[in-house]
């Protein structure tokens, strides 16, 4: 089996490299290197070990990721050319070093076999650098492929490929989309080596005039105060935990998924609201209290022993990607208009066998959705006009029978009457894609905005509604219009 001997370097000069290493490096004819940009190489060198690097491949392409996997199938190729080969990288093989990973990968699919000789880890001395100890918690991210979500702000936080100015300015970026921009970090290069250089300076200089180098390791300290962190989920989190605990707040304490019900549709329709207005700050907002209602939904599933936000996160995750296999999977579409079209096959697939086309289709706490919901689940097997012209003709009818039971029957055949009324203007409002819950919404605005006006004219006027006749109050009604319109001033 062809086999490949992989030797850390350590992190630093010759003289911390473990007796037992230096002495294998010596015996080799032959030495392949990652990288010849390491102290160690330098002094190997002046005692007579050759190598080869692979840092050409570095030159050839722009992606990371694409130089290690280079290196890596060149290695594969070597080793079954010649059997066995040894291998040298930076620090430890298994610590932050993405060819030897992609090595293992081939190792477990019986393609190499691997020997690996340890040397000290660049995390050991940059531990000390910083005075951490790691038991508190630390994460060793990539500089080059760093995304804010990967980063807890609440444990130490090691940033290490930040080897030129770009890729600090990518970093400091990255960072700045949860840190203050005056935030505290250290650079750190070469880690417990001769030449080692520790530096703190405000996040925003993190690019600007210092010395960076394929030694050098960005340190971010935790953020202790939760009201720092409050860009981060887990803080949120935590914010509801704590209210719903003996501790926290009685009202919290005391909610229930039921009792809760009415806040959840309020939110809904008030970002709704802000985002006819496209106003930004308020749909921020809203949005925060749309999610404050998933989340203590969330914490009740928890504190009750039934789901938590876990499982909520796991349906929904599911959901999206079962739903979009022409994303997640190798199913072709042409238009949103077939998404659509696979989104309502899947979504049907999933539901359970049903008595009527209608269960499931009741909204307690809206009878204008009910009614649009009952009427579009009919249509879907043919029971509809063929056109709008059916509904306005049955819209009519309704009407009449409306006025004569006014005219005529009891205050129960009236209100039999007047639902059917309002049953046939939801049906136009789905035959010409409008929302009737919208249409109330908007209507309900519109009027409060309108008597406000009319009410701040009265008390400017005479101060009461009796001093007015009503065709004078109507003028203040359509001077509030006037104004909507931009008519007067």
């Amino acid at each position: 089996m062809t086999t490949i001997t992989i030797v850390g370097l350590g992190a630093a000069e010759l003289d911390q490299l473990p007796l037992g290493i230096y002495k294998f490096l010596k015996a080799r004819p032959e030495l392949y290197v990652r990288t010849d940009d390491h102290p160690v190489l330098a002094e190997l060198a002046d005692e007579g070990v050759t190598y080869t690097s692979f840092d050409d491949v570095y030159e050839k392409h722009d992606d990371f990721q694409q130089v290690y996997r280079e290196i890596a199938d060149t290695l594969l190729r070597l080793a079954d050319d010649k059997e066995s080969i040894v291998y040298a990288v930076p620090g430890h093989p298994l610590v932050a070093e993405q060819t030897v990973q992609h090595l293992i990968e081939a190792e477990r699919e019986g393609r190499v076999t691997l020997t690996i000789k340890g040397g000290q880890s660049f995390l050991d001395p940059l531990f000390a650098a910083v005075r951490v100890d790691p038991i508190e918690g630390f994460q060793l991210l990539d500089g080059t492929a760093l995304h804010r979500d990967d980063v807890h702000m609440n444990q130490h936080i090691f940033i290490g490929q930040v080897y030129d100015a770009f890729s600090a300015s990518e970093v400091k970026l990255t960072l700045m989309e949860k840190y203050p921009d005056d935030y505290p970090v250290t650079i750190v290069t070469a880690a417990g080596s001769s030449a080692e250089h520790v530096r703190t300076v405000p996040l925003y200089e993190l690019d600007r005039d210092m010395e960076l180098s394929n030694l050098t390791t960005v340190y971010v300290p935790p953020v202790n105060e939760r009201a720092d962190r409050y860009k981060e989920w887990q803080t949120f989190r935590e914010i509801v935990a704590i209210l719903r605990s003996p501790e926290g707040c009685p009202w919290d304490r005391e909610q229930t998924h039921e009792s809760l019900r009415r806040y959840a549709i309020e939110e809904v329709y008030e970002l709704v609201e802000a985002i006819r207005l496209e106003d930004d700050e308020a749909i921020i907002e809203e949005l925060g209290d749309v999610l404050l209602q998933v989340f203590l939904h969330a914490q009740i599933g928890e504190d009750e022993g039934y789901f938590s936000m876990e499982d909520v996160l796991a349906s929904i995750s599911a959901k999206m990607v079962r739903r979009h296999p022409h994303v997640f999977e190798d199913v072709t579409v042409n238009s949103s208009g077939e998404v659509l079209t696979n989104w309502q096959a899947i979504k049907e697939s999933e539901k359970p066998k049903v008595d009527s086309l209608l269960d499931g289709q009741l909204r307690h706490d809206s009878s204008l959705l009910t009614s649009f919901n009952y009427q579009k689940k009919a249509a879907t097997v043919g029971f509809d006009w063929p056109d709008v012209a059916g509904a306005w003709d049955k819209f009519n009818e309704e009407v009449a029978e409306w006025k004569e039971a006014i005219a005529k029957g009891t205050p129960d055949e009236q209100l039999d009457e007047l639902g059917d009324v309002l049953f046939t203007l939801v049906n136009l409002a789905r035959f010409l894609k409008l929302s009737p819950e919208l249409a109330m919404q908007q209507a309900n605005q519109k009027f409060e905005r309108r008597f406000r006006y009319v009410e701040a004219s009265v008390k400017k006027g005479q101060g009461t509604f009796t001093a007015y006749s009503l065709d004078e109050l109507d003028a203040f009604w359509q001077e509030a219009k006037q104004k909507e319109r931009g008519e007067i001033e």
